[in-house]
């Protein structure tokens, strides 16, 4: 069984007032995906990985590909101009068996465990469709208007993370549904349960957050930081 991982990097970096996306933003001297790609190089159990990105950062992760040796990656192709798009156009890009593993992983979540990342794949080896999420801790909430609404029981409420993964025969009749009836899902795990395909929950964890804002980047940098000084 092979497993091929999807990063797609194609946010435009626009909440963080950058001239270039968050994920070439440089951390520590080390550009933001650097760290999330290292993860999957360094894990035994992921065989390939494809990069879906705008084509004019083809350059900079050539240049990344080479400068931290990251072999694994075996194509960088172009993205859409939504996530499922350019997921969907690395997915194409790819030959593989119907029982083969396909994991997507945003690029953004650069502190993703190797424990985690490992123990979703077993999982997802034997069930066939799997997301990592975290259950909801905090009491939610419905506002409208800035005013509460109602409250919601939050029991069997999870936050959904990456990775998701699935045998390449379960997502890739999800890209054709989704294409044939123009659906746009915010994940590939959304994908999948739209053509009623049972999706199984693999606990996630705290530090497995998306990068999306300038406060977020500040929290992984202080993480990275107590990481290099206990080393």
């Amino acid at each position: 069984m092979k497993v091929t991982a999807i990063i797609p990097s194609g946010g435009s970096g626009s909440r963080f007032l950058s001239s270039i996306p968050k994920q070439y933003i440089k951390v520590l001297g080390k550009e933001l995906i650097v760290y999330t790609l290292e993860i999957f190089q360094n894990c035994s159990l992921v065989d390939n990985i494809v990069i879906a990105a705008q084509k004019n950062y083809f350059d900079i992760l050539n240049n990344i590909k080479q400068n931290y040796n990251l072999n694994k990656i075996s194509k960088i192709v172009e993205g859409g101009d939504e996530r499922q798009y350019s997921v969907y156009n690395a997915f194409n890009s790819l030959t593989l068996h119907d029982d083969d593993l396909v994991i997507v992983h945003d690029a953004a979540r650069p502190l993703i465990s190797d424990k985690l990342l490992c123990n979703a794949i077993v999982f997802a080896k034997s069930l066939g469709s799997v997301v990592v999420a975290l259950k909801a801790k905090d009491t939610l909430l419905k506002g409208i208007n800035g005013k509460v609404k109602s409250y919601i029981d939050r029991k069997n409420i999870y936050y959904a993370q990456t990775p998701q993964i699935f045998k390449y025969k379960i997502l890739k009749k999800a890209f054709e549904n989704a294409n044939k009836t123009k659906f746009l899902a915010t994940d590939e795990s959304m994908l999948v349960k739209n053509i009623n395909v049972d999706v199984n929950i693999f606990e996630g964890e705290t530090t497995n957050f998306k990068i999306t804002t300038t406060a977020d980047l500040e929290l992984f940098k202080k993480i990275i930081r107590k990481k290099i000084s206990e080393n």
